[in-house]
């Protein structure tokens, strides 16, 4: 199997980048990684990689791609002017062919507008959608879309992504019937902005014939509960309670970690709780989640956090290589054409 990645997407530079792909084609014999960036710069990162990961380079292919998309860049400008950069030479691939998929920690706005643009949408689609998966309770993960490419959704685009969310739950989860709920301010049917009650309307309508149950609306405490497995909101509000998630788990390891270790006692409880606590850490820990979904493109691309480490980089790049062997966007287009989706108004 081929991915191509983007290397340059980091902000921490293409050292996380290579480091993270190294590890994914040890841990894959049948992996092949195809970086694009500056060849110069990336050949001399490959030269640097610690001893355990040099073994890789002979599946580490780099692609010159001389110019990058910085941080600050807009969409407009990706599209007048990334034709050169590692990005877009990354999408390429992958919209060519020549690559299963791909994986980019760059610039979200760009990369959402040069795949929707290079790779092209499914049928019946106006845009992508943003989705990643996040520890849930009874030992479940729910998924949460948008994420932040659409910060103002419509009411078609919601219904667009409660059936992209069932699909992914379906498709990578083996979830027969995802429970999905519509992200909302109460439970009451009165309750909430105008796109959300019709989206609403429509999936409460149409539930008997979606091939998930859907669930009402949800509140924001019931994300952790366990009883959902996609929860369907506005980029806008994806994206704040994503990020407020992974800051209060950093807040309560932070915590925990102080409290044990103030006093003696506390201490002595960390020695001997210690199994216990690393696998909660394992479990909760956002670098494991690392890697976010484009939804309802033609080729699968995963977003990584931009400010994530190798091992959350090599996390995207097993979130990606977890859908291509899932053919999740042509899962995704079956949906949506059994519901006539094109149809919502």
């Amino acid at each position: 199997m081929r991915l191509a990645i983007d290397a340059m997407g980091s902000d921490q530079g293409p050292r996380v980048v290579l480091e993270g792909a190294a590890r994914a084609v040890i841990e894959r014999p049948d992996l092949e990684l195809v970086l694009f960036g500056p060849s110069r710069l990336l050949t001399a990162e490959l030269k640097r990689l610690p001893r355990p990961l040099a073994a890789a380079t002979s599946r580490l292919v780099v692609r010159d791609s001389p110019d990058w998309v910085r941080p600050e860049a807009t969409a407009a400008w990706a599209l007048r002017h990334g034709h050169a950069t590692s990005m877009a030479a990354m999408l390429d691939l992958v919209a060519n062919g020549q690559a299963s998929g791909g994986v980019s920690a760059g610039n979200t706005a760009a990369l959402v507008a040069l795949a929707r643009r290079d790779i092209g949408l499914l049928g019946g689609l106006s845009r992508p959608a943003i989705s990643s998966s996040i520890p849930s309770g009874r030992g479940r993960r729910c998924y949460l879309l948008d994420l932040g490419a659409n910060v103002d959704s419509p009411t078609a685009r919601l219904v667009d992504f409660a059936l992209m969310g069932a699909a992914m739950a379906q498709c990578l989860d083996g979830v027969a019937r995802p429970r999905v709920a519509l992200l909302n301010v109460g439970s009451e049917a009165m309750k909430g902005a105008a796109c959300v009650r019709q989206a609403n309307a429509w999936l409460s309508e149409r539930a008997g014939m979606l091939g998930f149950d859907y669930c009402g609306y949800a509140e924001g405490d019931e994300i952790y509960q366990g009883a959902l497995d996609v929860i369907v909101c506005d980029g806008f509000v994806g994206n704040v309670t994503l990020k407020a998630s992974e800051g209060l788990t950093r807040m309560l390891a932070e915590r925990l970690q102080t409290a044990l270790t103030s006093r003696w006692s506390g201490r002595l409880a960390s020695l001997l709780a210690s199994p216990l606590l690393r696998q909660l850490k394992r479990e909760l820990d956002p670098v494991r989640y690392n890697g976010a979904s484009l939804l309802g493109l033609k080729q699968s691309v995963v977003k990584s956090h931009g400010s994530t480490d190798a091992e959350g980089f090599y996390y995207a790049i097993e979130r990606a290589l977890h859908e291509v062997a899932h053919c999740l966007p042509a899962r995704i287009e079956g949906l949506l054409t059994r519901q006539g989706i094109s149809t919502v108004g």
